[in-house]
């Protein structure tokens, strides 16, 4: 594909994105890139990244156009913004109008009204001083106070942090082969992977790269995920033999981590309120060559958890959440979580682990995790939680998992972000039943 072409498809990437608000915005680029198989691996990448630099500097760019150039929001078109994030990116003005041709595949011609606001961008960059925080650092208005009670002098860190891509990691499945095999076949399939700090099954590799297309990963040695939620199986501490229940396990990335660490042996059941992830784990199921998982499929009045009530040695509740640790990789969530959706998550958490608590058997583990950096959904529901069962107990060190870094044992919950350390952002929080109850 041509540069134009390519500045097209990310345009009507954009508008895809923008006819579905509702939906994720690699659901919807999924769908988009399945619709148009004719798109290569490189323009893939290539659309797909001009798209994502605009959904992450979103509330800049719309300050530059609207704000400074008194434009409404309804004017500002996707189109639009691709011009301006190319040229904050470093492209002249000359450059990107030759872009916009109007020839084939080519956007249409920029009109005057748009080259005049392109125009009134010479000389500023996409970060301006006069900028607020919030805009400054692309998160609502709403959610400042929240974020300065919880990372107060590192607020800013953090969230720049956030703003950047993130990386690829990959997990080796220990039941295909040794983390050291994986690296000599990414090596040959030519992919520069190098072991992740933390997590003792991790691979990290450098940009987008087509992995899925590697037969190391259609063989189920190793799988797509962030290190940040390889700790969290690590921090579940699994054994052989063990019956364990993932209440949200959703398409079953954590649960596939699980039963590796449990050597195929013992039981897992896989919950969750959704068919369609539950059905999408299947395939996943079987690449990893894993047989020791059940799924469940959670409804409204199913009587399922009741009659297991204190069955499990282990819990792991995966809550749903806010995902405000994710915005690396969802930018778009940031422009579609509200104060409303926060408070009524954190109803739902605090009722799930009501719930989940009651299927631990005594003396065994409840494992809570999110991918929130909100202390209320972490920190906060975990407090409120203790409280309300004092069957519970933090994890002792005694019985913490060996599978974590040290430095990530020395309490029995810990948080992640991509500041300190790298990952998408966590929270996980182990707690123990009473063996009296």
């Amino acid at each position: 594909m041509t540069p134009a072409a390519r500045l097209s498809g990310a345009i009507d990437l954009l508008c895809a994105i923008q006819n579905a608000p509702h939906r994720p915005a690699d659901a919807v680029a999924n769908n988009f890139f399945r619709e148009r198989r004719y798109i290569g691996g490189g323009d893939r990448r290539a659309i797909s990244t001009l798209a994502w630099d605009v959904l992450r500097a979103w509330r800049r760019l719309h300050w530059h156009l609207r704000a400074e150039l008194r434009y409404r929001h309804e004017d500002i078109s996707p189109r639009l913004l691709c011009a301006a994030m190319l040229h904050f990116v470093g492209q002249p003005l000359s450059s990107i109008q030759a872009l916009f041709s109007g020839e084939r595949y080519a956007p249409a011609p920029l009109s005057e009204r748009e080259y005049a606001m392109l125009a009134a961008l010479e000389g500023q960059s996409i970060t301006d001083e006069k900028q607020s925080l919030p805009v400054r650092l692309e998160y609502p208005d709403w959610l400042h106070p929240y974020l300065e009670r919880d990372f107060g002098e590192r607020l800013e860190e953090e969230m720049r942090a956030l703003m950047g891509a993130p990386t690829l990691d990959l997990r080796v499945n220990l039941l295909k082969g040794t983390r050291e095999e994986a690296l000599r076949r990414l090596k040959r399939e030519g992919f520069d992977g190098q072991p992740t700090p933390l997590s003792p099954w991790g691979i990290r590799l450098e940009g987008r790269q087509p992995v899925t297309a590697a037969a190391l990963f259609r063989d189920g040695l190793v799988e797509i995920q962030d290190e940040g939620s390889q700790l969290i199986a690590a921090a579940v501490d699994a054994r052989p033999g063990e019956r364990l229940l993932d209440y949200c396990a959703g398409a079953a990335g954590k649960t596939l981590a699980i039963a590796m660490t449990m050597e195929n042996k013992g039981q897992i059941v896989a919950c969750d309120v959704s068919s369609i992830r539950l059905e999408g784990a299947v395939k996943r199921l079987r690449r990893a060559g894993v047989h020791n998982v059940t799924r469940h499929l959670l409804k409204e009045g199913d009587k399922w958890a009741k009659r297991r009530e204190g069955q499990f040695e282990t819990v792991l509740v995966d809550a749903p959440c806010s995902g405000t640790g994710t915005w690396r990789r969802n930018p778009d969530a940031r422009l579609r979580l509200s104060e409303t959706d926060v408070q009524e998550l954190c109803v739902k958490q605090a009722a799930i682990l009501d719930i989940a608590a009651r299927l631990v058997r005594p003396g065994g583990k409840l494992v809570y995790a999110t991918c929130s950096l909100l202390g209320v959904e972490n920190t906060q529901q975990i407090e409120a939680f203790l409280k309300r069962r004092a069957d519970y107990q933090r994890l002792p060190s005694a019985r913490r998992s060996l599978f974590l870094p040290e430095s990530l044992r020395q309490d029995s919950a810990f948080a992640l972000t991509p500041y300190s350390y790298g990952t998408d952002g966590f929270f996980v929080a182990v707690m123990e039943r009473s063996a009296q109850n």
